[in-house]
This record gives C-alpha cells, sequence and structure tokens, in this order.
C-alpha cells in the first residue's frame, strides 16, 4: 500500500494570510494538485500535516477527498503514526512543491528509501542540503518507522525536516533529477503567489503537450498551450466550455443538413476541439465525470457528424456507396476507441477527431467520398493494430 504525505505548514512569503499550500494553482490550489500526482502514482490514503486548518484549507481537504482516498489530517508525527498504514509506504512532497506527474510516478514505482536530488548550485528556493554537495528536490521514499522516529523526539521538531535528515542518516538513495525538468518542467518549492502562477503555466504547458495521438500532439495541445493559461486565470469553468464546443458541434450538423457539406464538417471539428479543451480543463480542476461527458461528446459529434455527411452523399448520389462507407467507418473507430488503452496508444493511432479531420479536409476540397473511405481504411487500420497489440503477451 502507497500513502502520500503533504505539508501545509509555511506561509505563502507575499501573502502571510494564507497558507502556501492553499494558494491558486493550474486552476485548483496547490495541495490539491498535489494529491492529483498522489493518486495518479498509486496512492490510497494521503495525510497532510497541518498547522492550522484555514477555510482553503478545509475545503481543499474535503475536494481532494471526493478522488476516493482516504484523507487525514495531523499535527504531530505522533497522530500520523495512528493514522498510517502499518503496511504502507510513504511518498512524501514538500511542502510548496511543485512538479510533474511523471516525476512523482517514477519516484513511486520502485522500493526502499530514496530522495530526489539536485546538485546545490542548481537548487532553487526552499530546497534543503542534504550532504554530498546536493539538495532535495522536493520528493521522498520514506519508510513508515521513520515516522515513528520522529515522534519520539521532543514535539517541538519540525517533521518534514526531520524525516529528511533521519532518511539522509538511514543512506537512503539519492536519484537525480532530470535537468529538463527543472529548466522546462516548473519543478520547484515555491510559496509565493505571484511566481507560482508563472509555474503553473509551465506545468499545464507540460500536461499537454505529453498527450498521446498524433491530432491531440500537433493539433489540440498548441491551442490549449496557446489558451489554457488565460482560461485557468479567468476562472473558465470546463462546463462551459463544453457548451461552447457542442452548440459548435450541433450548428455544424444542422449546416450540413442545409447543403453547407464543408462548412459543417468544419464546424464540427471546431465544436470537438472545443469540447477536448474543456475535457482537459474539467480534468485540471478534478471534476472526472464532467470531462468524461466531453469526451464521449467528442466521439459523439464526430461520428454523427461523418454519418450525416456521408447520408447526403449518397442522397444527392442516388446511390448507398458513401453511407455504407461512413457506417464502416464510424463502426471500425468506435471499436477502435473502446479498445485503446491510452497509455500505449501510439502517434499515428486514428482517434474521433483525427478522422473527422480527415473527412473534413477532402470535403473542402470538394472529395467527400474519397475522405470518408480515406478515414474508413485509416480507422480499420488503427483496429487491426489495436487488435494486434492486444493478442501480444
Amino acid at each position: 500500500m502507497l500513502a502520500g504525505l503533504l505539508f501545509a505548514i509555511h506561509d505563502a512569503d507575499d501573502r502571510p494570510d494564507r497558507l502556501a499550500a492553499t494558494l491558486p494553482f493550474s486552476g485548483v490550489t496547490l495541495i490539491e494538485y498535489q494529491a492529483r500526482l498522489l493518486v495518479a502514482a498509486g496512492v490510497s490514503q494521503v495525510i497532510v500535516v497541518v498547522a492550522r486548518l484555514t477555510p482553503e484549507l478545509l475545503g481543499a481537504i474535503a475536494r481532494i477527498g471526493r478522488r476516493g482516498v482516504s484523507v487525514d489530517t495531523v499535527r504531530s508525527a505522533a497522530e500520523a503514526v495512528e493514522r498510517l498504514h502499518p503496511l504502507a509506504r510513504i511518498l512524501m512532497l514538500g511542502d510548496g512543491l511543485v512538479t510533474t506527474e511523471a516525476v512523482v510516478t517514477a519516484m513511486a514505482a520502485e522500493e526502499g528509501e530514496a530522495l530526489l536530488v539536485v546538485p546545490e548550485g542548481d537548487a532553487g528556493p526552499g530546497f534543503e542540503r542534504v550532504g554530498g554537495q546536493m539538495a532535495w528536490a522536493g520528493v521522498a521514499r520514506i519508510d513508515p518507522s521513520r515516522v515513528a522516529e520522529v515522534a519520539a523526539l521532543p514535539h517541538d521538531y519540525d517533521l518534514q525536516s526531520t524525516l529528511l535528515r533521519l532518511a539522509v542518516q538511514g543512506r537512503a538513495v539519492h536519484i537525480l533529477l532530470p535537468t529538463d525538468a527543472m529548466r522546462g518542467g516548473g519543478h520547484g518549492i515555491e510559496r509565493q503567489a505571484r511566481t507560482l502562477e508563472e509555474r503553473g503555466r509551465a506545468v499545464l504547458v507540460t500536461i499537454v503537450s505529453g498527450r498521446r495521438g498524433w491530432f491531440d500532439r500537433y493539433v489540440l495541445a498548441p491551442i490549449a498551450r496557446a489558451a489554457l493559461p488565460s482560461l485557468v486565470d479567468r476562472n473558465v469553468a470546463g462546463s462551459t466550455l463544453g457548451a461552447v464546443g457542442g452548440a459548435f458541434g450541433l450548428v455544424g450538423i444542422v449546416g450540413e443538413g442545409f447543403g453547407l457539406l464543408a462548412t459543417g464538417m468544419v464546424m464540427a471539428l471546431l465544436g470537438c476541439i472545443t469540447l477536448a479543451l474543456g475535457s482537459v480543463l474539467s480534468g485540471l480542476r478534478d471534476d472526472a465525470p464532467v470531462a468524461r461527458a466531453q469526451t464521449l461528446a467528442v466521439a459523439g459529434v464526430a461520428g454523427l457528424s461523418v454519418l450525416v455527411l456521408a447520408f447526403l452523399v449518397s442522397d444527392y448520389a442516388g446511390d448507398n456507396t458513401a453511407l455504407a462507407i461512413g457506417v464502416a467507418g464510424v463502426a471500425a473507430g468506435a471499436l477502435g476507441e473502446r479498445a485503446i488503452v491510452e497509455r500505449v496508444r501510439k502517434l499515428w493511432w486514428g482517434s474521433p477527431s483525427a478522422y473527422l479531420a480527415v473527412v473534413a479536409l477532402f470535403a473542402v476540397l470538394g472529395l467527400p467520398v474519397v475522405g470518408l473511405a480515406i478515414a474508413a481504411i485509416y480507422a480499420a487500420a488503427t483496429l487491426a493494430a489495436v487488435v494486434e497489440g492486444l493478442r501480444q503477451p
């Protein structure tokens, strides 16, 4: 069992009335973002060490609990020992830490005590020195016995720093933080609202840039990188973007019905992109049901717009060729999406938005049947590759 240890002790440097852990970050509070990273790494219990319970912190803790993990607040090591599962491995994140899912997941994957470190010369503010010309980079795997050792010490000991020192004395393995995580990934310990906002933008970029599939990576990600920081700053809800995207999709499908085939397909594609942005934004704010609904809506808009196009083209031509191709393509695409496991999705594999983009491009060029055929072949090839991947041991 993996347990997470978070800290909400230090006040923000530029806002003394606010805990650094409750400062806004990527659409949520910083501690909620940290909890999201822990849950993604497989944590089932979260212990939050607090100095005081503020309204912002109480709200954040309540929202963390909605992610399906056990959440407890403690004020001392003794209370932490009582709450921790006796067989738990502890993944500790420093107070005010900003990092990425990849970093935390990599630290959670191994056994034994370990400290994520950087050379002292590259250490940012808040990084504690751990000897050997290294500084702690804010993530550690800690044995539960260390918490019990701190509990036996006088109560005025700082839990985070003392756990770190005990791990160092116990010869915990040092794992060097990749250089690009510091420079481009926004990794650091931050307790200022202004600079935390800048780091939030950097983390947003890494979140959307790591998406799989060519359409998401080369079409959606650049749009998201440009739009999401502004949307987050303005506190735009993911459901709002979803409503706008749904409206675009509906207008596109209705436009097809009035004979504006190319314009309708482009509008439907724009609706899918907006729905996908809404899904990303909802996910950032831990609104998983809305994010899932928007993802399904993308598939629905793409599939329906392609079927309407195929029906209308067949009606104009007086035969069912286009309709048969469109139905076959949508069926293959739906089966492929159902079978794909996102973490192993290949770059070239199709997606609802990718198929729609292909059909829309050829509709604009005045070759809708060709677009339907190419999209159907693409969907069939993706389905075949996915099935073959599932058959391999």
